[in-house]
């Protein structure tokens, strides 16, 4: 039997006054949760620790996401293909990691998407995970060929999971690299979980699969608590700090009904 919320549709506006957020599972059936808040530091933490990420477009409000089902994958399950193996081999890449992450972004940012006009990878998102990966909670991984950055990808450290945001390539197998280099840092350093949010191909010719929303919460709720790695992963200047993601266990927020044209009636 569908839950209420989901019949009625239901959208919830963030408080401006807390960084917290309504539970993952009233999202509506496409995975929107929320909108409003703001891209603080905090609140993308708490965001990602419950499950949930940003995802919008210009003109449109700050939306939050959690989507069922959830691809991931495990350190220790990636894919490797004979073809990829090749060119691991091969040399012709090099890997650097937290070296360029806003340049890894604007990356993202460019690169076309199939079914996607423009990007959500806007000027704001681009200043707040900068901001992240000033404080060591956001990390790139990137490909280089011959010392221009061909290839990468960009996510958020909580705990023991790893959160995947975007990833580009302007080479074969470039960004295939970027994720093997990521693969292998996160399986040396004890990290459980891979979130790759939504199922393309692309990730799950690389061992990607889904499970079921409620599973990835109550392993997130497991996994966060843990203590991170904060600062420079390229480096090796980082150390383990617990972060602030606690939620209280009575939340309020304002509820709408969500008419098919997206537009928001108090309830």
């Amino acid at each position: 039997m569908r839950s209420i919320c989901k019949v009625m549709n239901i959208l919830y506006q963030l408080n401006d006054d807390d960084c917290f957020f309504p539970p993952a599972n009233r999202a509506n059936d496409e995975g929107l949760l929320a909108f409003g808040g703001d891209l603080s530091p905090q609140r993308l933490i708490v965001a990602y620790a419950n499950g949930i990420f940003p995802w919008y477009s210009e003109n449109e409000p700050l939306l939050w996401w959690s989507l069922d089902p959830r691809l991931i994958i495990r350190p220790g399950e990636m894919k490797v293909s004979k073809s990829l193996r090749r060119t691991l081999r091969s040399g012709r890449f090099e890997t650097r990691i937290d070296t360029q992450f806003q340049e890894v972004m604007l990356h993202c940012a460019e690169t076309p998407r199939k079914d996607q006009d423009g990007t959500w990878i806007m000027d704001e998102m681009i200043e707040a995970y900068c901001h992240l990966h000033e404080l060591g909670i956001a990390h790139s991984f990137e490909t280089y060929h011959d010392g221009e950055l061909v290839g990468g990808l960009y996510g958020v450290s909580i705990g023991q999971v790893f959160f995947g945001e975007s990833m580009f390539h302007l080479e074969t197998d470039a960004s295939k690299v970027a994720f093997y280099a990521l693969h292998q840092f996160l399986q040396s350093h004890d990290f459980k979980l891979i979130d790759c949010q939504q199922e393309t191909n692309h990730l799950m010719s690389l061992g990607a699969y889904p499970i079921p929303r409620d599973q990835f919460i109550d392993e997130l709720k497991k996994l966060t608590i843990e203590a991170t790695l904060v600062g420079n992963w390229g480096t090796g200047q980082y150390e383990p700090l617990f972060l602030n993601i606690q939620q209280p266990e009575k939340l309020r927020f304002r509820a709408y009904n969500m008419d098919e044209d997206i537009d928001f009636h108090g309830d």
